[in-house]
């Protein structure tokens, strides 16, 4: 199976705006979402096997976190001419399915995705207080059938370190999954998948 890997945006990075729809119709913005001590922006979809495999930490997550104000956002930026199982009707029941109480938005013309040089599903990024980005990679190691149990240490560690005032350690793993599905003939030009 060829995966994909995260570009590593580089550390520092100020926060790519954005405004996008959100599965109860209304629009959600950057600026909605900065004014936490954290947030989590994590590109994911319905139909992907890695996003699936961790959709129960990511409910978790942000249920353990979110009352410490750290912010919690899900992007989907697949084609869905070529993959409809990600259609925003659809992602408005998978997050009644998998219990997502973040938002999830979706990224049509996929520039959010670009702007963040998102590459896979799931492709996670946190910023600081000041939209700085001070993590991106893995939540864990676990991956679909390798047998090790989904935890979310590796964000987990990332928030911890943010929330006691600490420097996140910048040992970071890049994430693993499925690519983002890019509309047909506009993949970026920083977009190279591997087989891993």
């Amino acid at each position: 199976m060829v995966k994909t890997a995260s570009t590593m945006l580089p550390l520092g990075t100020q926060a790519p705006d954005f405004r996008l729809p959100n599965i109860d119709g209304t629009k959600v913005s950057l600026s909605d979402l900065s004014h936490g001590k954290a947030l989590v922006v994590m590109f994911i979809c319905n139909h992907c096997p890695f996003v699936k495999h961790i959709a129960g930490e990511l409910v978790k997550l942000h249920e353990d976190y979110q009352p410490k104000g750290v912010h919690f956002v899900g992007i989907s930026s697949n084609d869905i001419t070529t993959h409809p199982d990600d259609s925003p009707e659809a992602m408005k029941a998978e997050a009644q399915v998998q219990g997502y109480r973040f938002p999830y938005l979706y990224d049509e013309t996929q520039a959010v995705a670009k702007a963040y040089r998102a590459a896979c599903t799931p492709d996670i990024f946190v910023f600081d207080h000041e939209q700085k980005l001070v993590y991106r990679g893995q939540i864990d190691d676990s991956r679909p059938r390798n047998g090790k149990p989904v935890t979310g240490v590796d964000l987990r560690a990332a928030l911890d370190a943010i929330l006691s005032g600490k420097s996140v350690s910048e040992q970071q793993t890049p994430s693993i999954g499925c690519n983002i599905k890019w509309i047909e003939g506009k993949e970026p030009e920083y977009f190279n998948p591997q087989g891993v």
